[in-house]
């Protein structure tokens, strides 16, 4: 296990959840961390235990380049990317307005990808570097009324093996991390657009269903704490050779397993039984 703590960090999407967690295990390992997200007043907390807020919005071309510009001028390098900064909005494909699909695209895999393209020059020229793509389950599953966002997760596995290739003679690392169930409002804020954008058309009935399945287990007692993800974050970017993938969090493995070996058909009847 290598030592990261002369490495500066950049964790996206750090005001809560996945990110906040991830920030605090970086810390604790001695990584000189810039927690960045739009509601910097969301963490204090992180700025006590010695984290330095930026604020960062991933759909503005500004906002991002202020934000890496200023990490570079006081640290010289950003060594380890986080890219956890996403969301879910819920709805039939039919009923999701399409700029709502694309500003899921723009914040799940442009605005990921812009950050990358930021930080990879000074990667290359230092030949160390560790990109962190927070994706899900659910860039190798898929759910009803999750189109649009099951649609990001698995355009950002893509991208991310091929930019694992691209990069691995540049001494650069590309990692995917996979949460299954995790503890965070993630999931309630999808039901609730589910709830606004297709309870009230030719999907409803299906749409309700959904929308308090997703409601009660998110409230529900049976998921994972995102300091899980956060201390697996750790561990895959102090690995000597990291997996191009892990995976943790409530139904992470039974889920993977069930779509890997069953066929299609099969998985449906038992996406729709859930």
């Amino acid at each position: 296990m290598k030592s990261i703590s002369s490495k500066t960090a950049l964790v996206t999407g750090a005001s809560s959840g996945i990110g906040k967690s991830t920030v605090k295990s970086l810390i604790s390992a001695g990584v000189k961390v810039y927690a960045a997200a739009r509601r910097t007043d969301k963490m204090k907390d992180l700025e006590i235990l010695g984290a330095h807020i930026i604020k960062l919005d991933v759909t503005d071309e500004k906002s991002m380049t202020k934000c890496i510009n200023s990490i570079l001028k006081n640290e010289g390098s950003v060594d380890i990317l986080i890219n956890n900064a996403g969301y879910g909005s819920y709805g039939s494909i039919e009923d999701v307005p399409v700029d709502e699909a694309r500003r899921q695209f723009e914040v799940n895999i442009f605005g990921l990808a812009r950050l990358t393209q930021m930080v990879l020059p000074g990667m290359r020229k230092n030949r160390y570097g560790k990109i962190v793509n927070i994706s899900s389950i659910g860039g190798k599953i898929y759910t009803g009324f999750g189109g649009w966002y099951h649609a990001t997760k698995h355009a950002l596995e893509g991208l991310s093996d091929c930019l694992r290739l691209e990069t691995e003679p540049f001494g650069i690392d590309v990692i995917i991390i996979e949460p299954g169930g995790i503890k965070t409002d993630w999931g309630v804020i999808s039901a609730d657009n589910l709830k606004k954008t297709s309870c009230n058309g030719a999907y409803s009935e299906a749409a309700e269903k959904s929308a308090n399945a997703l409601s009660k287990m998110y409230t529900s007692d049976k998921l994972t704490n995102p300091d899980v993800i956060g201390k697996l974050i750790l561990k895959s970017v102090t690995a000597d050779k990291p997996k191009t993938r892990y995976s943790a969090g409530y139904m992470s493995w039974i889920a993977l397993f069930m779509r890997k070996h069953v066929s299609d058909r099969m998985f449906d009847k038992i996406i729709k039984m859930m």
